[in-house]
């Protein structure tokens, strides 16, 4: 058994890029070992700012021998059809086998050293390796990530010929670009290669740079009565961007210790990839920060900290100046003014219309959430101002909680700035819901608004690809409606998008059509019955001769939410003409079959069986939270005692209709106790029938796993009748009623869920 080592050395590597590269580079390496029959024991990438290597131990010198039969054309099949085959395998008929009929091609591929197989492996390699992006360098046509300059490619301890892109293989690498002598170092296996570098100033595994820059940051701040605010995301990045990580704490100007302690953060982070302090004694940010050098300085570091807290102050000041600007009296107005020139999308208007359909959203579905609909709205309209703002400006993933500092500053109600500061949240599955009704009022509206938005100009997810984060906004409107127990519809959900659309439409922009009582809104206003008007208005807008769009909202259905618009009475009037969506009926079909798709993933995801999230959707119930509790119930009951005899029930009821359903259509009336009739069958009718109205009532207050355990409670007598009657009764009206029977039996079952989904 051999070892294999490689090594890409380039200029610098984007520190983003390097993780992801190390496991493409094993991943892509270790198919094409498979593909070729090699096995090794193990195989590993390292990477680091200029290089990406691999090791592999325990290779065979040597590939195995294949025989590899391959089916061809039947016997007397097309001429073409052989030809086509021979070409295929590249043999002749004659080296052909007939076996039953077909012929047949065994094709011996002979053993190959491995030093033979690796260049061509490697090749394929570098040449599809997905980089996010890559570049040429000079006159070549070859792409890296960064301008190639060095290969070491050893198997065996001998260096095996390749070369690409004008570079050839060797068994030479680099130390530290400063810290080494610059000089290029031979190696012979993957031990002096591991250890040259580290001679050389450079720690080649990344796992074990970020282990050093906690242990000794951990040190530092800790001599200085500090602690060190994590960031594994920052951890990973600068580990990527050090060969030899030494941690440096730095003094900051206390001044700055004014900002909120996100801007600092962030001003360290995004800027200078430095790590915030938190003074123990205090348990508040510290005037101090952590720099991760790549250099091993005489002076322990001093030039390098003053240099940096230079830099750092130099940052700070910029944002002292921001929140000064920001915190002015009537920025808010100032801000709301702006978006009116910022677009959200082509097909969605501007700013200010997605800030005045959130408002018009979160007063309406505040009182689901026993939230002050005023406040709720309020919090909606200035929830988005500080996109405008010289701070989010300059650091926009401060979105949102700078626009909570402001409110704060301007003295506005707690809840408003709660809101404000959290509307964007859950923002993945690790985020935290908003706990409040406000903020959790305004945070569902922002994300119903997104996803009906863009649903309704058909720019819906598709396959992998969901360039507006829609599922992910899914599962956060999923977690909003479970935590605070939100009873909607979705199809109320879309409804109330669309009706957002009309409340702050301007004069002849829109036309409100209810299906009752034909009424107008925000334009010409027709009496009850004057459908004639309505009419010659939507022809003149069919036929192009005006330019305001038309809504027919269906308003015929039983909608659960009371739905007024004189709710709303502050919003802005926003040009709405120009914009134009897809049919409400269209768009509310998608729109439930995408969360019932998002509710099954993250169900199963917390472990429920598939076919019991298959059962109990079966029940087409497009309130979320109420599906949710058929499902736990369901899993309840058949985790239970009860559990086999509701199936066991069930499925001796189904085996004898889906046979019956076969021959025609199953009766469908209500079973009636015939004279004559066995006390079984007498029994199972009148339970039947006395047990219809209470199922109902528990599925109304949806006490299913109560309704599921009555209904597993029938088995006895369902057994008893089953055995002790003919349902195939040669008497028509004895099998009929005895078919009803069952049948109502099933209705009842499927009322809560349809139990023929069960595994």
């Amino acid at each position: 058994m051999a070892h294999l080592l490689i090594e890409l050395f380039s200029e610098e590597i984007p520190a983003r890029m390097q993780l992801q590269a190390a496991r493409d580079f094993e991943r892509l390496f270790g198919d094409k070992l498979k593909a070729q029959g090699l096995s090794w024991e193990t195989l590993k990438a390292y990477v680091g700012p200029r290089r990406l290597a691999l090791h592999v131990e325990g290779l065979p010198l040597e590939q195995a021998a294949v025989s590899e039969e391959v089916k061809g054309p039947k016997e007397g099949a097309p001429e073409q059809a052989m030809a086509g085959f021979l070409r295929k395998v590249g043999l002749t008929q004659d080296q052909l086998v007939l076996e039953n009929g077909v012929w047949l091609a065994r094709i011996e591929k002979p053993a190959k050293q491995t030093a033979e197989v690796l260049p061509g492996i490697l090749e394929e390699v570098i040449l599809v390796f997905p980089w996010p992006k890559s570049m040429r360098s000079g006159t070549s046509s070859f792409r890296w990530v960064r301008p190639l300059k060095r290969i070491i490619f050893l198997f065996d301890g001998a260096v095996i010929p390749f070369e690409i892109g004008g570079v050839a293989s060797g068994n030479l690498t680099q130390g530290h670009r400063f810290l080494s002598s610059g000089e290029p170092f031979a190696v012979s296996d993957f031990k002096s290669y591991k250890q040259g570098l580290k001679d050389a100033f450079v720690v080649l595994d990344h796992a074990e740079r970020q282990s050093i820059i906690i242990e000794k940051a951990y040190k530092v701040t800790a001599e200085a009565g500090c602690a060190l605010m994590e960031d594994h995301g920052l951890l990973e990045e600068v580990a990527g961007l050090n060969e030899w990580p030494t941690p440096l704490l730095g003094d900051m100007d206390p001044k700055f210790l004014t900002l909120p302690p996100e801007v600092i953060k962030t001003s360290m982070r995004t800027h200078q990839k430095y790590f915030a302090v938190r003074d123990l004694s205090t348990q508040k940010m510290a005037a101090k920060f952590l720099i991760v050098s790549n250099m091993k300085a005489a002076d322990k570091g001093a030039e390098i900290k003053r240099g940096n807290a230079k830099v750092l102050s130099a940052r700070l000041s910029d944002g002292v100046f921001f929140w000064s600007e920001d915190n002015r009296k009537g920025n808010f107005d100032q801000w709301l003014a702006k978006l009116n020139g910022v677009t959200f999308h082509a097909k969605l208007g501007t700013m200010a219309q997605r800030v005045a359909r959130i408002e018009a959203l979160a007063g309406q579905l505040a009182p689901l959430l026993r939230a002050d609909a005023g406040m709720a709205s309020e919090a909606a309209r200035l929830a988005k101002a500080d996109l405008a703002s010289y701070m989010v400006g300059e650091f926009p993933e401060l979105q949102g909680i700078m626009g909570g500092y402001y409110a704060e500053a301007a003295k506005l109600a707690g809840d408003v700035s709660e809101a404000i500061r959290e509307h964007y949240k859950p923002q993945g599955p690790s985020d935290s819901v908003p706990e409040g009704a406000v903020s959790a009022a305004v945070a569902l509206a922002d994300k119903i608004d997104t996803l009906v938005g863009f649903f309704a100009i058909d720019e819906k997810p598709t396959g992998s690809k969901d360039p507006f984060a829609l599922r992910r906004a899914a599962l956060g409107v999923l977690r909003i409606l479970r935590q605070h127990n939100v009873r909607a519809s979705l199809a109320d959900l879309v409804a109330l998008w669309y009706q957002t659309l009309l409340i702050y439409a301007g004069p002849n922009q829109a036309v409100y059509v209810d299906t009752e009582n034909w009424r107008g809104s925000a334009g010409p206003r027709w009496a009850e019955g004057e459908t004639e008007v309505y009419e010659n208005y939507l022809r003149d807008f069919r036929a192009g001769l005006l330019e305001s769009p038309v809504w027919v909202i269906p308003t015929d259905r039983d909608y659960d939410l009371d739905i007024k618009f004189e709710h709303v009475t502050n919003a802005p009037k926003v040009d709405n003409a120009r914009l134009s969506f897809r049919d409400y009926r269209t768009v509310s079909a998608e729109f439930a079959d995408f969360f019932a798709d998002r509710l099954k993933v993250m169900l199963k995801d917390e472990g429920v069986r598939f076919d019991v999230i298959e059962a109990a959707f079966a029940a087409k119930d497009d309130d979320l939270v109420r599906t949710i509790a058929r499902i736990r119930a369901l899993e309840e009951v058949l985790s239970g005692k009860d559990g086999e005899a509701l199936e066991a029930g069930f499925k001796r009821i189904a085996n004898i209709l889906n046979a019956e359903t076969k021959k025609g259509a199953v009766p469908d009336h209500a079973p009636k106790v015939l004279p004559g009739a066995p006390e079984v069958e007498v029994t199972l009718v009148h339970k039947a029938l006395s047990l219809a109205p209470t199922i109902d009532k528990q599925i109304d207050d949806e006490r299913f796993a109560e309704a599921l355990a009555a209904l597993a409670a029938l088995r006895p007598d369902i057994d008893a009748f089953l055995d002790g009657v003919l349902v195939n009764s040669e008497v028509p009206a004895e099998r009929e009623n005895r078919l009803a029977l069952l049948n109502a039996l099933r209705r009842l079952m499927d009322s809560v869920a349809d139990l023929s989904k069960l595994a």
